[in-house]
């Protein structure tokens, strides 16, 4: 009698019905009930263990990061979580899984949280804090992010319009941010989250305006400012590592903050869109590009997300950057959204990702890509099915 013998009894009686095949560690198996699906593979009694410690969301998370959860179609199990509706398991029933889990050797080590897994500390949207999420998601090797960015490492939504590549997309997204801002040559813009550089680089060469870019992030710094130098801009694009908290004394004709709202939090969205708007000169404009939620009441992002993604990320839905916008004395003048864009550049991204899975890896660990691999796949799915969008707003301060 294998020592799983119950535990496969207590899951096949909670899930009757089972669109997916479970293999278990000894080599046994729970079949599905439709003869189709995914197939999810427990590498050891810990996936039990880390669900038992932190039922939901968090212990899966943490069983699937560990190596101890896997499956063989990741594509096929997101579409099965979105489709299917499993039935409610009593109390009863969850009592009977834990206790045949349990015999089966779940608890009999304690499982080691993953690595790179961030845990909150500090207030939540501090300086210190802030910096330490981002560091967390930015600060791996520039190399990783060129395995499936552009050239131009652009990590934000391109805009297809009569592109056939990402990088004449995000040459098209680029450039619309400098049609959209006005920019004339001589000019002073902020550009707030820059990143590696692509807007500042590409608005210095192309529309010849002095770029200040802003990051959290060293390698990222390091990596624009060499860029900067090599496109002959160097001496137009000044590259600092600071919060755009930390600004004071200088005034711009333009704002440029692309991908950036998302990670303020509605904590702080009034006084960083107060903080933009007295960085703007009478007349100047401000270009807000971020992700929004679109559907009332749901939660700003899970605890995977938050402990392995983007931790303290949090989408806003538009009406309240607007209201931040408003109040800050700003004058909204357009709004477009680009969701179908930001889903094809993710599945761009993806395929770019996983076509270089084995360098990840060497870069990264195991667990990195693990965790990049379901955020791809999940983000893309988020813009498809209208759990959120992207919005560049326009808007100016009165002169």
């Amino acid at each position: 009698m294998s020592r799983t013998d119950e535990l496969r009894t207590a899951l096949a009686s909670a899930l009757p019905d089972r669109p997916f095949r479970v293999e278990l560690w000894d080599g046994t198996a729970l079949e599905p009930t439709n003869g189709g699906g995914p197939t999810f593979r427990i590498a050891s009694p810990a996936a039990f263990g880390h669900v038992l410690r932190s039922p939901g969301q968090l212990g899966l998370g943490r069983a699937y990061v560990a190596g101890e959860l896997d499956v063989d179609d990741i594509d096929a199990a997101l579409d099965l979580l979105a489709s299917w509706s499993p039935p409610p398991v009593e109390t009863r029933a969850k009592a009977d899984i834990a206790v045949a889990a349990v015999k089966a050797g779940a608890l009999r080590g304690v499982p080691k949280v993953p690595a790179m897994e961030l845990r909150p500390k500090g207030r939540r949207h501090s300086l210190l804090r802030d910096k330490r999420a981002v560091t967390h998601h930015y600060n791996l090797s520039n190399e990783y992010f060129a395995l499936f960015l552009d050239e131009s490492m652009t990590y934000s939504c391109a805009v297809w319009r009569d592109a056939e590549t990402l990088e004449q997309a995000q040459f098209n997204k680029l450039e619309l941010v400098c049609t959209k801002l006005a920019l004339q040559e001589g000019r002073r813009v902020l550009d707030v989250g820059c990143g590696w550089g692509s807007f500042a680089i590409h608005a210095a060469r192309e529309h010849g305006v002095h770029v200040t870019g802003i990051t959290l992030s060293e390698p990222q710094a390091a990596l624009a400012r060499q860029r900067a130098a090599e496109a002959g801009v160097g001496d137009r694009v000044d590259i600092r590592v600071m919060d755009y908290r930390e600004i004071a004394g200088e005034t711009f004709d333009a704002v440029a903050s692309i991908g950036m709202v998302e990670h303020v939090g509605s904590v702080n969205i009034d006084a960083y869109a107060a903080k933009l708007a007295s960085l703007l000169k009478p007349g100047g404009r401000l270009l807000n590009h971020g992700i929004a939620r679109l559907r009332v009441g749901d939660p700003e992002a899970g605890p995977f997300s938050e402990r392995y993604v983007f931790p303290d990320a949090a989408p806003l839905h538009l009406s309240r950057i607007q209201l931040a916008i408003e109040r800050a004395g700003l004058h909204t003048r357009h709004i477009e959204d680009f969701p179908g864009d930001y889903a094809r550049t993710l599945r761009e991204w993806q395929r770019r990702f996983e076509s270089n899975l084995e360098r990840a890896r060497q870069l990264a660990g195991d667990e990195r890509v693990r965790v990049w691999r379901i955020y791809l796949r999940v983000s893309r799915r988020g813009f498809e099915s209208g759990f959120i969008s992207v919005y560049q707003v326009r808007a100016e301060k009165p002169a």
